[in-house]
């Protein structure tokens, strides 16, 4: 191990995430940022800091697994996360799949990745920000309080498995309400107001505590001790305060996407598109054409095994018997992102789309359709190959 000490922090480029790398940089680590976009690394001391690209929607361990393996890297410290005040009639199951997946499932990846190292023998300094909301229940934020209940209960549990097997290291649950300063709440990054709480988290990860409530002697001791006494009483305060206060956000937040095609001769441009499709939308459905020709010869593969191997792809969430037209589909799904192929641009029919969707807030998205093998290149060789016996 060199002297250099390093700190992954997860979600360090927004909010309590880059409050948190600037206090750590500033005591002498170098704090590597792993988050979707760079946003305001910038805001870090210079030379002290570098990014690597990570999507927790997305989640890839061979980005993760060098790090794990770095005797350097002393530190993890998880920040990302995502949720809203809102009743849960209001969100799409994109969204709860979304939320759970970086609030939660990917959240205990990440320890999972790095728990070799959490239980080894030598000193790691572990925690995660979770939510006061975890705690208690939260009418109008239940899918958040759900979410965050689960690594509230993650944490307390791995850290008696920890204590059980003689290991001093341990997880930091970091559990606030509400604070100033982040876009996490809707505001701009604002490092003077969030540099305390940061100093409050660090100090206590450092320290290797378990739990850290913000405000707890002054304001949610009593908070909890009420919820304990009465949890169906507290709920419905808690409800009647959202409700009351004007926080709720009681409107759609998915993006829906649609695209049809033959999708015969499954190849890697088909599946370059959807991951192209789905990186710009929340939810994408997939029409399948149950065209019997292509270019007026009978198609390789079923209308069912299609839809079966488009099914398949990951980066799909439904899939359906295509419209003859993309604006009948429209009608069915009141999707916000139609994905065209570039060729198509221009055409009348398209030309006719852009008139048909201009007052439905519909997007039209033009990308070519095949990046590598296409499906002529492969139909041809098939029947290169036919014809040569």
């Amino acid at each position: 191990m060199s002297d250099m000490k390093k700190a992954v922090v997860v979600g360090g480029s927004n909010g309590i995430g880059l409050a948190i790398a600037e206090n750590l940089i500033r005591r002498g680590w170098r704090v590597i940022v792993l988050d979707r976009c760079e946003g305001d690394c910038a805001m870090l001391p210079e030379g002290g800091w570098s990014y690597v690209p990570f999507d927790l929607l997305e989640f890839d361990g061979d980005v993760l697994a060098p790090l794990a393996a770095d005797p350097d890297v002393g530190l993890l410290m998880v920040t990302a996360g995502v949720g809203r005040v809102a009743d849960f009639e209001y969100f799409h199951t994109a969204e709860i799949e979304r939320t759970l997946t970086v609030d939660t499932v990917s959240t205990l990846k990440l320890f999972r990745v790095f728990y070799d190292r959490i239980r080894g023998g030598e000193p790691f300094y572990a925690g995660v920000m979770g939510s006061i909301a975890g705690w208690m229940s939260s009418p109008s934020a239940a899918l958040y309080a759900a979410a965050k209940a689960g690594v509230v209960r993650f944490v307390e549990s791995v850290n008696i498995e920890l204590e059980a097997a003689g290991v001093e290291n341990r997880i930091l649950d970091v559990s606030p309400a509400s604070f100033k300063g982040s876009r996490f709440y809707g505001a701009e990054n604002d490092l003077a107001q969030l540099s305390g709480l940061a100093e409050d988290i660090v100090t206590r990860l450092l320290a290797r505590e378990t739990r850290f409530i913000p405000q707890y002697e002054e304001t949610f001791r009593a908070v909890l001790e009420r919820y304990h006494d009465d949890p169906h009483g507290y709920g419905l305060h808690s409800y009647r305060y959202k409700h009351e206060s004007g926080r709720l956000d009681n409107q759609k937040r998915v993006v829906i996407g649609y695209l049809s095609g033959t999708f015969d001769l499954f190849h890697v441009g088909h599946l370059n598109l959807l991951r192209r499709a789905k990186r710009q939308c929340d939810y994408l459905i997939v029409g399948v054409h149950d065209s019997g020709k292509w270019k007026g010869k009978e198609t390789f593969i079923p209308l069912d095994e299609r839809k079966a191997i488009v099914g398949a792809c990951r980066y799909v969430d439904r899939v359906v018997d295509a419209c003859v037209e993309d604006s009948d589909a429209w009608d069915i799904y009141h999707y916000d992102r139609l994905f065209v192929g570039s060729d198509y641009q221009g055409t009348e029919r398209f030309r006719r789309y852009e008139a048909y969707f201009a007052d439905k807030g519909v997007k039209i998205v033009y990308f070519p359709y095949t990046q590598g093998t296409s499906s002529t290149q492969i139909r041809n060789l098939i029947v290169k190959r036919t014809k040569e016996g």
